[in-house]
């Protein structure tokens, strides 16, 4: 399997470095969603002291046309700090920053999902939406080839891999566990991980409870941290909802959401209504829930390995092969929460959370999304 040339570089030459004193200054690595809508960038810049707040960081810019986002002849993108964490890789005080981006004339950039979803956001503040997002990825060499699969050929089938343990079972964990320490260390809701059930390089990582935007900015700060981290190891993280064709599972991002009234007694009512709501627009769905607008899902929603069919919705307690899963702890407890199992691997956070808002709490029912002043 490949790794990266510079994962061979010597981390104890430059440790040397990263002890070095820094003084009262800060390095603060400023991160944004690039053209893409998958892809994230990151640069760096120097500040006097440790920033307290937000408001305490510059806006900067960037080359919009290396990055998809603007052609050459009017490059200049703008930077606007929304969010920030405490940096594990160079440690306190430094800070990362997460952006969003803004053309040159100061309007939103098409990948920037995030301002509208926090206005969608404010409008329904008073119910308290919660989200939990289970982020599944794909370990890779840098030859695209899967990390622990044989050279040639294929591993053994899907089985003893999901919260395995062994050598021969789970492999990356190395990863794994420096990427958790990492979300601990910058601020991020890390609430678990485990090995999922394909073989051997399918993780899982956990978000939340996170309320409102958070749940967003929290899922992209995570992989970022994550692409770091392998950076490190030399491999590669992939967000690939379908990475390895055939009889193999996918990698989605399942979103767990409720209220403060499906929080509350009796509010498994709430969650049944949500879902009569999700039902009647499904379609609209499928297109928020990956970047290609439903193509990247097609691949992986096919009514087979834990996945319902991208072209039906279907709803179900304990059912891993629905779109919307009640957990059996909820239909006994009756209130609670429910999981939308469609979203892709590589779905935007900010696009599926806005995507549950808009219909289960403002009632939309049209297949646009309604525009509001």
């Amino acid at each position: 399997m490949a790794t990266s040339a510079s994962s061979k570089l010597s981390k104890a030459v430059k440790q040397q470095y990263m002890d070095l004193p820094q003084g009262d200054q800060v390095q603060a690595m400023y991160i944004w969603i690039d053209g893409t809508g998958e892809g994230l960038r990151c640069k760096t810049r120097t500040l006097d002291s440790e920033p307290k707040t937000i408001e305490d960081l510059p806006e900067w810019n960037f080359d919009g046309s290396s990055t998809y986002q603007s052609e050459g002849s009017n490059s200049d993108m703008y930077l606007i700090p929304q969010a920030m964490f405490r940096d594990p890789f160079r440690k306190d005080p430094n800070k990362l920053v997460l952006c969003e981006v803004l053309k040159y004339n100061r309007k939103l950039a098409e990948t920037n999902l995030r301002q509208m979803c926090k206005k969608i956001m404010g409008m329904v503040q008073n119910q308290h939406p919660w989200f939990g997002m289970e982020q599944e990825y794909t370990l890779l060499g840098t030859d695209s080839h899967p990390f622990g699969w044989p050279s040639n050929g294929f591993p053994g089938p899907q089985g003893p891999y999901y919260c395995g343990v062994g050598a021969d079972k789970a492999y990356g964990r190395d990863v794994v566990e420096a990427h958790y320490r990492a979300c601990l260390y910058a601020g991020v809701k890390i609430c678990g991980t485990n090995a999922e059930v394909i073989v051997i390089n399918l993780k899982q990582i956990s978000f939340g409870p996170c309320e409102g935007i958070d749940m967003g900015d929290h899922l992209w700060i995570a992989r970022f941290l994550l692409h770091r981290v392998c950076e490190d190891f030399g491999i590669v993280a992939s967000f690939d909802p379908k990475p390895i064709p055939g009889n193999w599972n996918g990698a989605g991002c399942h979103t767990n959401f409720s209220t403060k009234e499906m929080r509350e007694e009796g509010g498994l009512k709430y969650i049944e209504e949500s879902i009569e709501r999700l039902a009647k627009r499904h379609q609209y769905h499928i297109r928020a829930y990956d970047p290609k607008g439903g193509l990247d899902n097609a691949r992986r929603l096919t009514g087979h390995h834990e996945t319902s069919n991208i072209n039906e919705f279907s709803a179900g307690v304990a059912n891993r092969g629905a779109s919307i899963r009640i957990p059996r702890s909820v239909g006994q407890e009756m209130k609670g929460y429910f999981e939308d199992r469609r979203p892709s691997a590589n779905c935007d956070p900010y696009a599926v959370t806005e995507a549950l808002v808009r219909t289960c709490l403002l009632n939309e029912e049209s297949e646009e999304p309604v525009k509001y002043k």
